[in-house]
Protein backbone atom coordinates (compact mmCIF):
# COMPACT_ATOMS: atom_id res chain seq x y z
CA UNK A 1 0.00 0.00 0.00
CA UNK A 2 1.50 3.11 -1.26
CA UNK A 3 0.24 4.99 2.15
CA UNK A 4 1.54 8.47 3.18
CA UNK A 5 1.82 7.06 6.82
CA UNK A 6 4.63 9.71 7.60
CA UNK A 7 2.45 12.34 5.57
CA UNK A 8 2.21 15.86 5.88
CA UNK A 9 2.47 16.37 9.33
CA UNK A 10 6.12 14.54 9.11
CA UNK A 11 7.17 16.97 6.09
CA UNK A 12 5.69 20.05 8.08
CA UNK A 13 7.52 19.17 10.94
CA UNK A 14 10.60 18.49 8.62
CA UNK A 15 10.34 22.14 7.33
CA UNK A 16 10.75 23.62 11.29
CA UNK A 17 13.58 22.00 10.99
CA UNK A 18 12.73 19.29 13.59
CA UNK A 19 15.10 16.76 12.32
CA UNK A 20 18.30 18.11 13.75
CA UNK A 21 21.07 15.52 14.98
CA UNK A 22 22.13 15.24 18.10
CA UNK A 23 25.71 16.09 18.16
CA UNK A 24 27.99 17.58 15.79
CA UNK A 25 31.48 17.52 14.63
CA UNK A 26 33.78 19.18 12.37
CA UNK A 27 35.44 16.19 10.77
CA UNK A 28 35.38 12.52 11.41
CA UNK A 29 37.21 9.27 10.13
CA UNK A 30 35.48 6.59 7.76
CA UNK A 31 35.52 4.62 10.99
CA UNK A 32 32.70 6.64 12.28
CA UNK A 33 35.46 8.13 15.08
CA UNK A 34 36.10 11.88 15.29
CA UNK A 35 38.73 13.38 13.73
CA UNK A 36 38.17 17.47 14.41
CA UNK A 37 36.94 19.17 16.98
CA UNK A 38 36.63 16.40 19.68
CA UNK A 39 33.23 16.66 20.09
CA UNK A 40 30.98 13.50 20.57
CA UNK A 41 29.05 11.93 17.93
CA UNK A 42 25.70 10.11 19.03
CA UNK A 43 24.24 7.35 16.99
CA UNK A 44 20.65 6.66 18.29
CA UNK A 45 19.47 3.05 17.10
CA UNK A 46 15.61 2.18 17.38
CA UNK A 47 15.02 -1.23 16.91
CA UNK A 48 12.40 -4.08 16.84
CA UNK A 49 14.31 -7.39 17.58
CA UNK A 50 13.93 -8.03 21.61
CA UNK A 51 16.15 -11.64 20.87
CA UNK A 52 19.18 -9.41 19.79
CA UNK A 53 18.79 -6.78 22.38
CA UNK A 54 20.94 -7.93 24.51
CA UNK A 55 23.98 -8.90 22.33
CA UNK A 56 23.47 -6.22 20.74
CA UNK A 57 24.16 -3.89 23.25
CA UNK A 58 27.33 -5.98 24.14
CA UNK A 59 28.52 -5.09 20.59
CA UNK A 60 27.93 -1.38 20.96
CA UNK A 61 29.79 -1.62 23.88
CA UNK A 62 32.90 -3.10 22.24
CA UNK A 63 32.17 -1.00 19.10
CA UNK A 64 32.77 2.75 21.87
CA UNK A 65 35.27 1.07 23.84
CA UNK A 66 37.08 1.06 19.87
CA UNK A 67 35.75 4.24 18.86
CA UNK A 68 35.72 7.29 21.60
CA UNK A 69 34.37 9.69 19.98
CA UNK A 70 30.94 8.02 19.21
CA UNK A 71 28.34 7.07 21.61
CA UNK A 72 25.59 4.86 20.35
CA UNK A 73 22.10 4.58 22.35
CA UNK A 74 19.82 1.51 21.63
CA UNK A 75 15.99 1.65 22.19
CA UNK A 76 13.98 -1.97 21.52
CA UNK A 77 10.19 -2.58 20.75
CA UNK A 78 9.51 -5.36 19.90
CA UNK A 79 5.99 -6.63 18.17
CA UNK A 80 3.37 -4.87 16.57
CA UNK A 81 4.03 -1.23 18.89
CA UNK A 82 7.08 -0.70 16.71
CA UNK A 83 5.19 0.62 13.50
CA UNK A 84 3.38 3.10 15.79
CA UNK A 85 6.42 3.43 17.93
CA UNK A 86 9.13 4.44 15.23
CA UNK A 87 6.13 6.88 13.52
CA UNK A 88 5.87 8.36 16.64
CA UNK A 89 10.10 8.94 17.29
CA UNK A 90 9.91 10.90 13.56
CA UNK A 91 6.91 12.65 13.98
CA UNK A 92 8.34 13.93 17.90
CA UNK A 93 11.45 15.84 18.98
CA UNK A 94 13.70 12.51 19.01
CA UNK A 95 14.55 11.37 15.55
CA UNK A 96 16.68 8.61 15.37
CA UNK A 97 20.00 7.77 12.86
CA UNK A 98 19.38 4.18 12.31
CA UNK A 99 16.14 2.21 12.35
CA UNK A 100 14.77 -0.59 10.98
CA UNK A 101 11.73 -1.22 8.05
CA UNK A 102 10.48 -4.47 6.56
CA UNK A 103 10.45 -3.66 2.74
CA UNK A 104 8.23 -2.35 0.12
CA UNK A 105 5.68 -0.75 2.03
CA UNK A 106 7.45 0.55 4.38
CA UNK A 107 10.34 2.17 1.79
CA UNK A 108 7.42 3.95 0.10
CA UNK A 109 6.18 5.50 3.57
CA UNK A 110 9.12 6.51 4.76
CA UNK A 111 11.68 7.14 1.72
CA UNK A 112 12.15 11.00 2.26
CA UNK A 113 13.38 10.50 5.57
CA UNK A 114 15.83 7.21 4.20
CA UNK A 115 19.79 8.09 3.35
CA UNK A 116 20.62 6.28 -0.16
CA UNK A 117 23.29 3.46 0.95
CA UNK A 118 23.97 2.04 -2.47
CA UNK A 119 27.73 3.42 -1.73
CA UNK A 120 28.27 1.57 0.76
CA UNK A 121 31.25 -1.64 -0.10
CA UNK A 122 29.07 -3.91 1.31
CA UNK A 123 26.20 -3.40 -0.96
CA UNK A 124 28.56 -5.86 -3.65
CA UNK A 125 28.39 -8.50 -0.77
CA UNK A 126 24.80 -9.12 -0.25
CA UNK A 127 23.39 -12.23 -1.62
CA UNK A 128 21.14 -12.13 -4.59
CA UNK A 129 17.74 -10.78 -4.14
CA UNK A 130 18.93 -9.29 -0.48
CA UNK A 131 17.89 -5.86 -1.37
CA UNK A 132 15.26 -6.17 -3.55
CA UNK A 133 12.59 -5.05 -1.38
CA UNK A 134 14.77 -1.93 -0.47
CA UNK A 135 15.40 -0.79 -3.94
CA UNK A 136 14.00 1.91 -5.73
CA UNK A 137 15.14 3.42 -8.96
CA UNK A 138 18.63 1.83 -8.78
CA UNK A 139 19.36 3.06 -5.18
CA UNK A 140 19.82 0.67 -2.07
CA UNK A 141 17.84 1.84 1.18
CA UNK A 142 18.49 -0.80 3.15
CA UNK A 143 21.37 -2.95 4.55
CA UNK A 144 19.58 -6.80 5.65
CA UNK A 145 19.54 -7.89 9.04
CA UNK A 146 19.61 -10.99 8.57
CA UNK A 147 17.84 -14.07 6.73
CA UNK A 148 15.60 -15.56 8.55
CA UNK A 149 13.64 -18.70 8.54
CA UNK A 150 10.16 -19.71 10.24
CA UNK A 151 8.46 -23.18 10.55
CA UNK A 152 7.18 -25.47 12.95
CA UNK A 153 9.61 -25.86 15.32
CA UNK A 154 9.90 -28.94 17.63
CA UNK A 155 11.47 -31.08 20.62
CA UNK A 156 13.01 -33.99 19.45
CA UNK A 157 13.64 -35.67 22.45
CA UNK A 158 9.69 -35.36 22.82
CA UNK A 159 8.83 -36.84 19.12
CA UNK A 160 12.21 -39.30 19.80
CA UNK A 161 10.40 -40.87 23.13
CA UNK A 162 6.65 -40.82 21.26
CA UNK A 163 8.59 -42.68 18.46
CA UNK A 164 7.32 -40.57 16.32
CA UNK A 165 10.26 -39.80 13.27
CA UNK A 166 10.26 -36.91 12.12
CA UNK A 167 12.32 -36.92 9.13
CA UNK A 168 8.79 -38.26 7.72
CA UNK A 169 7.12 -35.52 8.75
CA UNK A 170 7.32 -33.87 5.11
CA UNK A 171 3.42 -33.69 4.32
CA UNK A 172 0.33 -31.87 5.70
CA UNK A 173 -1.06 -35.52 6.29
CA UNK A 174 2.01 -37.04 8.08
CA UNK A 175 2.24 -34.12 10.56
CA UNK A 176 -1.62 -34.15 11.11
CA UNK A 177 -1.42 -38.31 11.71
CA UNK A 178 1.69 -37.53 13.94
CA UNK A 179 0.26 -34.85 15.99
CA UNK A 180 -2.66 -36.87 16.67
CA UNK A 181 -0.41 -39.59 18.08
CA UNK A 182 1.78 -37.70 20.13
CA UNK A 183 -1.34 -35.76 21.43
CA UNK A 184 -2.72 -39.02 22.63
CA UNK A 185 0.25 -40.19 24.16
CA UNK A 186 0.46 -37.02 26.24
CA UNK A 187 -3.22 -37.32 27.30
CA UNK A 188 -2.34 -41.06 28.42
CA UNK A 189 0.46 -40.08 30.45
CA UNK A 190 2.61 -42.03 28.88
CA UNK A 191 5.57 -39.51 28.60
CA UNK A 192 4.49 -38.15 31.52
CA UNK A 193 8.24 -39.64 33.85
CA UNK A 194 10.28 -37.96 31.49
CA UNK A 195 8.25 -34.70 30.39
CA UNK A 196 6.16 -33.84 33.79
CA UNK A 197 4.95 -30.53 32.18
CA UNK A 198 4.02 -31.66 28.77
CA UNK A 199 0.41 -30.71 28.19
CA UNK A 200 0.01 -30.58 24.81
CA UNK A 201 1.47 -30.91 21.15
CA UNK A 202 1.45 -27.18 20.09
CA UNK A 203 0.52 -23.73 21.25
CA UNK A 204 -0.43 -21.16 18.77
CA UNK A 205 0.23 -17.33 19.80
CA UNK A 206 -3.07 -16.18 18.41
CA UNK A 207 -2.97 -13.03 20.36
CA UNK A 208 0.21 -11.53 18.09
CA UNK A 209 -1.10 -9.71 15.18
CA UNK A 210 2.65 -10.74 13.50
CA UNK A 211 2.12 -14.43 14.18
CA UNK A 212 -1.13 -14.70 12.33
CA UNK A 213 -1.67 -11.94 9.86
CA UNK A 214 2.28 -11.81 8.83
CA UNK A 215 3.84 -15.36 9.06
CA UNK A 216 0.78 -17.53 9.06
CA UNK A 217 -1.41 -16.13 6.52
CA UNK A 218 2.08 -15.28 4.57
CA UNK A 219 2.38 -19.09 3.99
CA UNK A 220 -0.89 -19.12 1.23
CA UNK A 221 -0.19 -15.23 -0.06
CA UNK A 222 3.21 -16.28 -0.92
CA UNK A 223 2.34 -18.62 -3.18
CA UNK A 224 -0.69 -16.31 -4.76
CA UNK A 225 2.08 -13.34 -5.14
CA UNK A 226 5.17 -14.91 -5.66
CA UNK A 227 7.38 -11.70 -3.99
CA UNK A 228 6.89 -8.29 -1.84
CA UNK A 229 7.54 -6.76 -4.84
CA UNK A 230 3.81 -7.94 -6.29
CA UNK A 231 2.15 -7.94 -3.52
CA UNK A 232 2.98 -4.42 -3.06
CA UNK A 233 1.93 -3.31 -6.37
CA UNK A 234 -1.72 -5.72 -6.36
CA UNK A 235 -4.73 -3.70 -5.73
CA UNK A 236 -6.43 -6.60 -4.88
CA UNK A 237 -5.75 -10.58 -2.58
CA UNK A 238 -7.78 -12.96 -4.04
CA UNK A 239 -6.69 -15.48 -1.67
CA UNK A 240 -6.39 -18.84 -3.89
CA UNK A 241 -5.18 -20.98 -1.81
CA UNK A 242 -7.49 -19.72 1.22
CA UNK A 243 -8.77 -23.08 1.66
CA UNK A 244 -5.03 -24.58 2.49
CA UNK A 245 -5.18 -21.80 5.06
CA UNK A 246 -7.86 -22.71 6.68
CA UNK A 247 -6.19 -26.44 6.76
CA UNK A 248 -2.86 -25.02 8.30
CA UNK A 249 -4.66 -23.20 10.84
CA UNK A 250 -6.74 -25.92 12.01
CA UNK A 251 -3.34 -27.84 12.10
CA UNK A 252 -2.04 -25.46 14.23
CA UNK A 253 -4.91 -25.19 16.61
CA UNK A 254 -6.26 -28.53 17.21
CA UNK A 255 -3.55 -30.14 18.80
CA UNK A 256 -3.18 -27.00 21.83
CA UNK A 257 -4.59 -27.42 25.01
CA UNK A 258 -7.29 -24.95 24.08
CA UNK A 259 -8.82 -27.41 21.72
CA UNK A 260 -12.15 -27.56 23.26
CA UNK A 261 -12.40 -23.85 23.33
CA UNK A 262 -9.94 -22.17 20.72
CA UNK A 263 -11.24 -19.07 22.24
CA UNK A 264 -8.77 -19.26 24.66
CA UNK A 265 -6.05 -18.93 21.99
CA UNK A 266 -6.79 -15.45 21.55
CA UNK A 267 -4.74 -14.38 25.04
CA UNK A 268 -2.29 -16.34 24.02
CA UNK A 269 1.08 -14.17 23.84
CA UNK A 270 5.01 -14.58 22.41
CA UNK A 271 6.12 -15.48 25.87
CA UNK A 272 3.23 -17.56 26.60
CA UNK A 273 4.17 -19.96 23.61
CA UNK A 274 8.14 -19.68 23.68
CA UNK A 275 9.13 -18.82 27.48
CA UNK A 276 6.08 -20.45 28.85
CA UNK A 277 5.27 -23.31 26.15
CA UNK A 278 8.12 -24.92 24.08
CA UNK A 279 11.33 -23.90 26.44
CA UNK A 280 9.99 -25.33 29.89
CA UNK A 281 8.60 -28.46 27.34
CA UNK A 282 5.34 -27.52 28.27
CA UNK A 283 4.39 -28.29 24.14
CA UNK A 284 6.58 -29.45 21.66
CA UNK A 285 6.11 -27.64 18.86
CA UNK A 286 5.47 -23.82 18.00
CA UNK A 287 5.06 -21.64 14.37
CA UNK A 288 8.60 -19.95 15.19
CA UNK A 289 11.90 -18.95 13.56
CA UNK A 290 15.19 -19.25 14.51
CA UNK A 291 15.25 -15.98 15.99
CA UNK A 292 13.68 -17.57 19.34
CA UNK A 293 17.02 -19.34 19.79
CA UNK A 294 18.95 -16.70 22.28
CA UNK A 295 15.60 -16.66 24.18
CA UNK A 296 15.71 -20.76 24.42
CA UNK A 297 19.30 -20.54 25.01
CA UNK A 298 18.57 -18.23 28.07
CA UNK A 299 15.98 -21.24 29.84
CA UNK A 300 18.51 -24.41 28.39
CA UNK A 301 21.36 -24.63 26.18
CA UNK A 302 20.92 -27.89 26.13
CA UNK A 303 17.09 -27.83 24.97
CA UNK A 304 18.43 -25.53 22.47
CA UNK A 305 20.67 -28.21 21.00
CA UNK A 306 17.38 -30.26 20.73
CA UNK A 307 15.22 -28.36 18.71
CA UNK A 308 14.56 -28.99 15.11
CA UNK A 309 12.30 -27.57 12.47
CA UNK A 310 9.29 -29.35 10.54
CA UNK A 311 7.91 -27.51 7.20
CA UNK A 312 5.25 -25.54 7.42
CA UNK A 313 2.38 -27.67 5.08
CA UNK A 314 -0.27 -25.87 2.93
CA UNK A 315 -2.12 -28.55 1.77
CA UNK A 316 -2.21 -29.38 -1.35
CA UNK A 317 -0.09 -26.98 -2.84
CA UNK A 318 3.73 -27.09 -0.62
CA UNK A 319 4.24 -29.10 2.05
CA UNK A 320 7.98 -29.89 2.56
CA UNK A 321 8.74 -26.48 2.98
CA UNK A 322 9.72 -22.90 5.35
CA UNK A 323 9.23 -19.98 4.52
CA UNK A 324 12.54 -17.90 4.21
CA UNK A 325 14.25 -14.37 3.39
CA UNK A 326 14.78 -11.43 4.79
CA UNK A 327 13.52 -9.89 8.23
CA UNK A 328 14.05 -6.45 8.30
CA UNK A 329 16.77 -3.91 7.03
CA UNK A 330 19.30 -1.53 8.81
CA UNK A 331 17.88 2.20 7.34
CA UNK A 332 20.21 5.65 8.04
CA UNK A 333 18.22 8.52 8.63
CA UNK A 334 18.85 10.83 6.07
CA UNK A 335 17.76 14.15 8.21
CA UNK A 336 20.44 13.53 10.64
CA UNK A 337 23.65 15.52 10.60
CA UNK A 338 26.77 14.50 7.98
CA UNK A 339 28.87 13.33 11.11
CA UNK A 340 26.07 11.29 12.89
CA UNK A 341 25.07 9.49 9.20
CA UNK A 342 28.53 9.14 8.90
CA UNK A 343 29.18 7.45 12.34
CA UNK A 344 26.01 5.62 11.47
CA UNK A 345 27.18 3.51 8.46
CA UNK A 346 30.30 3.33 10.01
CA UNK A 347 28.89 1.20 12.66
CA UNK A 348 26.96 -1.08 10.48
CA UNK A 349 30.21 -1.49 8.85
CA UNK A 350 31.77 -2.57 11.44
CA UNK A 351 29.21 -4.82 12.77
CA UNK A 352 28.35 -6.93 9.00
CA UNK A 353 32.05 -6.49 7.74
CA UNK A 354 34.92 -6.31 9.81
CA UNK A 355 36.31 -9.61 11.08
CA UNK A 356 35.28 -9.22 15.20
CA UNK A 357 31.67 -8.28 13.80
CA UNK A 358 31.52 -11.09 11.17
CA UNK A 359 31.68 -13.14 14.60
CA UNK A 360 29.41 -11.37 16.70
CA UNK A 361 26.55 -11.58 13.92
CA UNK A 362 27.11 -15.68 13.73
CA UNK A 363 27.49 -16.52 17.17
CA UNK A 364 26.16 -13.45 19.55
CA UNK A 365 23.22 -12.49 17.47
CA UNK A 366 22.54 -15.66 16.06
CA UNK A 367 21.79 -14.35 12.91
CA UNK A 368 22.12 -15.87 9.40
CA UNK A 369 24.27 -12.92 7.56
CA UNK A 370 22.25 -12.19 4.00
CA UNK A 371 26.17 -11.67 2.59
CA UNK A 372 28.83 -14.02 0.84
CA UNK A 373 31.97 -12.95 2.41
CA UNK A 374 31.90 -14.56 5.63
CA UNK A 375 34.17 -17.37 4.57
CA UNK A 376 35.01 -19.64 7.19
CA UNK A 377 32.65 -18.56 10.00
CA UNK A 378 30.45 -21.77 11.10
CA UNK A 379 26.64 -20.56 11.92
CA UNK A 380 26.78 -22.51 15.51
CA UNK A 381 22.83 -21.82 16.17
CA UNK A 382 20.95 -25.43 15.78
CA UNK A 383 18.06 -23.22 14.14
CA UNK A 384 19.75 -20.94 11.81
CA UNK A 385 21.27 -24.75 10.75
CA UNK A 386 18.10 -26.16 10.31
CA UNK A 387 17.39 -22.71 8.05
CA UNK A 388 20.49 -23.58 6.09
CA UNK A 389 19.24 -26.76 5.28
CA UNK A 390 15.95 -26.33 4.06
CA UNK A 391 17.64 -23.39 2.06
CA UNK A 392 20.86 -25.68 0.55
CA UNK A 393 17.64 -28.17 -0.37
CA UNK A 394 15.58 -25.56 -2.02
CA UNK A 395 12.96 -26.56 0.15
CA UNK A 396 11.55 -23.02 1.03
CA UNK A 397 8.39 -20.62 0.27
CA UNK A 398 9.18 -16.65 0.27
CA UNK A 399 8.30 -13.57 2.81
CA UNK A 400 6.03 -11.76 0.58
CA UNK A 401 3.86 -9.74 3.84
CA UNK A 402 6.09 -6.62 3.86
CA UNK A 403 4.39 -5.85 0.46
CA UNK A 404 0.75 -6.29 2.29
CA UNK A 405 -0.49 -2.63 3.51
CA UNK A 406 0.77 -1.38 6.13
CA UNK A 407 -1.42 -2.40 9.64
CA UNK A 408 -3.59 -5.24 7.28
CA UNK A 409 -2.07 -7.87 9.30
CA UNK A 410 -3.89 -6.59 12.25
CA UNK A 411 -7.23 -6.91 10.72
CA UNK A 412 -6.72 -10.10 9.34
CA UNK A 413 -5.56 -11.08 13.07
CA UNK A 414 -8.65 -9.43 14.45
CA UNK A 415 -10.87 -11.78 12.23
CA UNK A 416 -8.76 -15.17 12.83
CA UNK A 417 -9.34 -14.72 16.20
CA UNK A 418 -13.13 -13.82 15.57
CA UNK A 419 -12.75 -17.03 13.51
CA UNK A 420 -11.15 -19.30 16.50
CA UNK A 421 -13.76 -17.34 19.18
CA UNK A 422 -17.04 -18.88 16.73
CA UNK A 423 -17.94 -15.38 15.71
CA UNK A 424 -17.12 -15.34 12.56
CA UNK A 425 -17.24 -18.52 9.97
CA UNK A 426 -14.03 -18.60 7.42
CA UNK A 427 -15.78 -17.74 4.78
CA UNK A 428 -16.44 -13.97 6.17
CA UNK A 429 -12.83 -13.67 7.06
CA UNK A 430 -11.33 -14.74 3.55
CA UNK A 431 -13.96 -11.40 2.60
CA UNK A 432 -13.45 -9.73 5.27
CA UNK A 433 -9.87 -9.87 4.67
CA UNK A 434 -10.25 -9.24 1.11
CA UNK A 435 -12.61 -6.06 1.17
CA UNK A 436 -9.87 -4.64 3.98
CA UNK A 437 -6.97 -5.08 1.31
CA UNK A 438 -8.68 -3.05 -0.97
CA UNK A 439 -9.75 -0.13 1.39
CA UNK A 440 -6.29 0.60 2.64
CA UNK A 441 -4.98 0.37 -0.97
CA UNK A 442 -7.23 3.39 -1.73
CA UNK A 443 -5.80 5.05 1.49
Amino acid sequence: MKKKVVGCILTAMMITGMFTGCGNSESQSGDGTNTGSGDQVVVDIFQNKNEISDALQAAIEQYESENPGVTIHLETVGGSDYASSLKAKMLGNDPVEIFTLGGPDDIASYKEYLEPLTGEEWVSHVTAGGCDNVTVDGQVYGMPIAVEGYGLIYNKKIFEAAGIDASTLTSYDAMDKAFADLQSQIDAGTLADQFPVLEAVEEYAAKESWIVGLHTNNVALSQEFGSAAKAFESQTVNYTYGDALKDLIDLETRYTSSRDDLSLLNSVDYATQVGGGLAIERVAVIQQGNWISPEISNVSEDLLQDLGILPIPLKGVVEDSIAVGVSNYWCVNSKSSEAEKTAAKAFLNWLYQSDEGKNIVINELSLIPAFDNYDGIEISDPLSAEVMRYMNAGKTIPWVFSGQPSGWDSNVAANVQAYLAGSMTWEQVIAQNKSDWEAMRQQ
